[in-house]
């Protein structure tokens, strides 16, 4: 059975920092992009980055230089650094990636049950 679980989330306060990853576990064959997305109370969800297999990154116009996201083949994992952290980057934070799982067929889409970040003094 595949899983996506991400994992780092908590509570932190202004101006902290907070590493989230997502790993990927189960019987695949390959893992293509991977990238973070983040739903604030009251918002539809948003894409905030996501990363290459080869390493290469994208970022939303709107996530600040504060963020950076990275992955370790070896280990299934991706990371998203955060810093500087604002209370409106309250979120839950979700890793989306596509996944090979059989070497005949087209990846396919998969989604993490999210990790909640939350923002406060």
């Amino acid at each position: 059975q595949v899983q996506v679980v991400e994992s780092g989330g908590g509570l932190v306060q202004p101006g902290g920092s907070l590493r989230l990853s997502c790993a990927v576990s189960g019987r695949i064959f390959s893992i293509y992009n991977m990238g973070w997305y983040r739903q604030a109370p009251g918002n539809q969800r948003e894409y905030v980055a996501h990363i290459t297999r080869s390493g290469s990154t994208v970022y939303a116009y709107s996530v600040p230089g504060r963020f950076t996201i990275s992955r370790d083949n070896a280990k299934n994992t991706m990371y998203l650094q955060m810093n500087s952290l604002k209370p409106e980057d309250t979120a839950v934070y979700f890793c989306n990636t596509g996944l090979k799982l059989v070497v005949n067929r087209p990846p396919e889409n998969y989604w993490g049950q999210g990790t909640q970040v939350t923002v406060a003094s």
